[in-house]
């Protein structure tokens, strides 16, 4: 079952219970909601977190915590798919978002020379917040949906395999009997 490989690597939420910052949530943690693992849970979780991997804010991990607890979706799962968006993939995917959003709006494709300064980033920024923005919540939707079918046809064959193998088990021990 999905659920028993699921579990396998996910940590045990009652050490997030009993967290001492976390603590301080209670009765929002004590929701047994947020800890199932279940096809729903699971694939509500896929589509919180994917879609907020998109969102280009510090702390995101937080937002998907808030948006899982207010979904009632699995709170661990969501805030695991955050780090899609890490260090290593943070600068290719949120170009693309740009270019993704440059090309929904028609615009002109802007050229610039990266900069680490806060001069190039105020100026830049003037010309790259719209396209890229949007191109991050067009990816941000594409890639949760994404995510939530997948998971969810995924759940859906899992269960069919262990139907069929019931089945045949059950088939073979009436033969024996």
């Amino acid at each position: 079952m999905p659920r028993k490989l699921i579990k396998r690597h996910l940590p045990d939420h009652h050490k997030f219970r009993e967290h001492k910052h976390l603590k301080r949530f209670g009765a929002l943690l004590n929701d047994p909601n947020i800890w199932h693992l279940n096809r729903r849970s699971v694939s509500g979780a896929f589509f919180v977190g994917l879609l907020c991997a998109w969102i280009p804010v510090p702390f995101q991990m937080v937002i998907a915590a808030a948006a899982a607890i207010a979904a009632r979706v699995n709170l661990t799962i969501s805030v695991i798919l955050v780090w899609v968006t890490n260090p290593f993939t943070m600068a290719p995917m949120f170009y693309f978002a740009y270019k993704i959003g440059n090309w929904v709006l028609g615009g002109p494709a802007h050229q610039f020379s990266f900069e680490l300064s806060f001069d190039w980033l105020m100026g830049e920024l003037g010309h790259l917040w719209q396209p890229f923005l949007l191109g991050c919540f067009i990816m941000g939707i594409i890639s949760a949906l994404a995510g939530y079918v997948t998971v969810r046809l995924f759940w859906r064959f899992h269960i069919f395999q262990y139907m069929k193998k019931r089945r045949a088990r059950r088939s073979q021990n009436k033969e024996a009997v």
